[in-house]
C-alpha cells in the first residue's frame, strides 16, 4: 500500500495548496456559478479524503497487505491486545494523527451547527420584539429602520425574510420584488448548508489559506446563483438598482445591521454580501455583482460545464479508488 499513501499525500497536497488558489483567482466561475461550486464542493471532499487517508494507508502499511487487512489488524490490537511491535513510530504517529484529525473535522462540523443553531435561535427572539410581518408576504418580516436592510434566516419551515422599512420605502415595486427572489432563491436552493459547510471547514483548518480562500469563493457564487434567479423575471436595470441601494446600507452606520449582525454568517444576507457582514467586504462583493451584470460573459459551453463536472467526479473518485480498490484487490 505504500504506493497509494504517496499518491494520496501528493494528492492532497496540490488540493490543498495550487488548485485552490488557481480556482479562486479563475475568471470563468463567474460564467457558470453552479459548476464552480460543484468543483468547489469536490476539492474540499477529496482534500480532505486524501489527508486522512494518506496517514491511515501509511500507518497501516507495516500491519497489512491492503487497507481492509490492515484495519482488521488494527482492530486486533485494539481491542484485543495483540502485539504492536510491527507498528513503528511513525506508522504509530500518522494513525494517530488520521484519526485525530478525522476527529476533529467532524467535532468543529457539528460544533459549527450548533453555534448557528443556537445564533439563529437569539436571531429569531430579536426578529420577534423588533420585526413585524409584511402586508405583501406571509414569509418576510419588516425591520423598523431607515437604512436599507435585506437578508433571509434560513429554518426550514420557520425560515424568514427580513426587510428593513428603508428598503422597503427606498424600491420601486419591481425592485422590492428582485430583493425577494433573491431571498427566496438562497432559501430554495440551500445556500445555508453550503456555508455551514466551508465556515466549519475554515474553522478546523484556519491555519491553510485555501479556507479562507474557497470560504469566499463559495459566498460570492451563491450571490450569483441568486442573482440568475432574479434575472428570470426582472430586468438587469431593476437588479442592478436593488443591489446598489442595499449595498449602500452596509456603509452606514454601525446600527444599520444590528439585527443581522447578531446572527453574522449565519443569516444569508442576500443583496448584500452572503455572510460577509456590512462594510468593506460587502460593497466589494456587490461591486463585483454589479459588474458582471454590466458586462455579462456567455455562459461555458455545455461541453465545458460537462468535463468540469465529470473532473470533479473523478476527483472523488481518484481518493477513494486508491484507499479502497486496493483492499477489494487483495
Amino acid at each position: 500500500m505504500f504506493w497509494a499513501s504517496y499518491l494520496l499525500a501528493v494528492l492532497a497536497i496540490i488540493l490543498a495548496w495550487p488548485v485552490p488558489i488557481l480556482l479562486s483567482r479563475a475568471q470563468w466561475p463567474a460564467r457558470s456559478p453552479f459548476t464552480a461550486m460543484v468543483l468547489w464542493q469536490a476539492i474540499a471532499l477529496a482534500g480532505g479524503l486524501s489527508m486522512i487517508g494518506a496517514m491511515l494507508v501509511y500507518g497501516l502499511e507495516p500491519i497489512g497487505d491492503n487497507l481492509i487487512a490492515g484495519l482488521r489488524a488494527l482492530g486486533g490490537m485494539v481491542l484485543f491486545n495483540a502485539p504492536t511491535t510491527a507498528l513503528g513510530f511513525w506508522h504509530i504517529f500518522a494513525l494517530s494523527t488520521a484519526a485525530l484529525l478525522t476527529a476533529h473535522l467532524v467535532f468543529t462540523l457539528l460544533l459549527t451547527y450548533y453555534k448557528i443553531q443556537r445564533q439563529r435561535r437569539r436571531h429569531r427572539e430579536l426578529l420577534a420584539l423588533l420585526a413585524s410581518p409584511s402586508a405583501q408576504d406571509a414569509g418576510t418580516l419588516v425591520i423598523s429602520h431607515d437604512s436599507p436592510v435585506a437578508y433571509c434566516l434560513p429554518g426550514g419551515a420557520r425560515s424568514v425574510t427580513v426587510l428593513s422599512d428603508g428598503l422597503m420605502a427606498a424600491l420601486e415595486p419591481a425592485e422590492l420584488r428582485a430583493v425577494l427572489i433573491h431571498e427566496n432563491a438562497h432559501l430554495s436552493q440551500r445556500h445555508h448548508l453550503l456555508l455551514w459547510a466551508f465556515a466549519a471547514w475554515r474553522q478546523a483548518l484556519p491555519w491553510l489559506p485555501t479556507t479562507r480562500l474557497a470560504q469566499e469563493s463559495v459566498n460570492s457564487l451563491i450571490e450569483m446563483l441568486a442573482d440568475d434567479v432574479a434575472l428570470r423575471t426582472e430586468s438587469k436595470a431593476t437588479l442592478i438598482k436593488a443591489i446598489a441601494i442595499v449595498a449602500s446600507g452596509s456603509t452606514g452606520s454601525a446600527g444599520a445591521g444590528d439585527i443581522r449582525q447578531s446572527s453574522p454568517t449565519l443569516a444569508l444576507t442576500g443583496l448584500e454580501a452572503a455572510s460577509g457582514g456590512p462594510g468593506s467586504d460587502a460593497v466589494r462583493t456587490a461591486a463585483s455583482r454589479v459588474s458582471r451584470l454590466l458586462t455579462p460573459q456567455p455562459q461555458l459551453p455545455a461541453a465545458v460545464r460537462s468535463a468540469v463536472l465529470a473532473g470533479s467526479v473523478l476527483l472523488l473518485a481518484l481518493p477513494t479508488a486508491l484507499l479502497v480498490v486496493p483492499g477489494l484487490l487483495g
